[in-house]
């Protein structure tokens, strides 16, 4: 089946979809080539549709919720990209300390609906900007609190359209990992437990950690957040400091001068000019310290 007839059969769905859409647009590093085709499912049923006629036509899919821990390559996306985002955007109260979610809802908005209801265990989320579904995927966390601790069920959808859950030890949540990481599985909810609490105090955290992130981090600028995993006994950001590397830059990529465990775009920067960047951290950072460092932002589309 041609992309063409592919086009034909999702748009009969319904659903919203781009031709050759640029995926600088829909990543916070503003980097990234076309996209063949780019679907934005309303819902879950929709969403299955496109899965079968993808599986059918045998193209292959890539799903991105809101693209802040992507690099995308300069050459683009081939196949479809399916858009997790304002179709599977509920939020509602599943008991009395238990929020159930869609995946494409952000956590800005999560964490919000937390403190409105008296909920404390996502303030560490506040300021993160991503989506639901994106955090349980990769277990996000900072300042020592992980999707782990609050995360207890996701449901999901498979390539040939069978709908099933994870919970609990099943998630198999760990640094920067989850059951769905090496998976086709596409999220699509989420269930959150939290504990009761002061909202006065909910905010008051929250408050700190978004001050704490404005005063750390280059957020001024286009990036993926956190380039490195931490390395055990180490901070990424401190070891490459440690190597004088705040402020290199390739082409348009540069470590940030406000704190080195970020890289940003600070023009036009390429998919090519970022890995060239991270190489070179890792070359350094191995070489000057003898710590290795694993790259945390996802590199997908077309190799380069």
């Amino acid at each position: 089946m041609t992309l063409d007839i592919l086009l034909e059969n999702l748009l009969a769905t319904g659903c919203p979809v781009q031709q050759n859409e640029p995926m600088r647009l829909h990543t916070t590093f503003k980097i990234g080539g076309p996209a063949d085709l780019f679907a934005s499912p309303k819902d879950q049923a929709q969403l299955g549709e496109i899965l079968a006629l993808c599986r059918e036509a045998q193209v292959p899919v890539t799903v991105i919720g809101k693209g802040s821990n992507l690099l995308v390559s300069d050459e683009g996306i081939r196949g479809v990209v399916v858009h997790i985002d304002d179709g599977f955007g509920g939020l509602t109260l599943a008991g009395p300390h238990t929020i159930r979610c869609g995946a494409g809802i952000s956590l800005a908005k999560l964490c919000l609906f937390a403190l409105e209801n008296g909920l404390s265990g996502l303030e560490f989320a506040w300021g993160i900007p991503g989506s639901a579904g994106g955090a349980a995927y990769m277990n996000a966390g900072a300042y020592g609190g992980e999707m782990k601790q609050v995360l207890t069920r996701c449901t999901h959808i498979t390539p040939d359209g069978r709908l099933g859950a994870f919970s609990g030890e099943n998630l198999k949540l760990s640094y920067r990992r989850s059951a769905y990481t090496d998976s086709d599985y596409v999220i699509t909810s989420l269930e959150l437990t939290l504990t009761p609490g002061n909202k006065d105090q909910i905010r008051a955290q929250m408050d700190d950690y978004l001050s704490r992130r404005k005063e750390k981090q280059p957020l001024e600028y286009p990036s993926a957040g956190s380039v490195f995993k931490r390395p055990p006994g180490y901070f990424a950001g401190g070891l490459i400091e440690q190597c004088g590397l705040k402020g290199y830059r390739i082409g348009d990529a540069m470590v940030s001068e406000k704190h080195a465990g970020f890289i940003i775009n600070v023009g036009q920067a390429s998919c090519r000019d970022v890995l060239q960047l991270i190489a070179h951290i890792q070359r350094t950072v191995l070489q000057e310290c003898g710590v290795p460092l694993e790259c945390e932002v996802k590199h997908i589309g077309q190799k380069e």
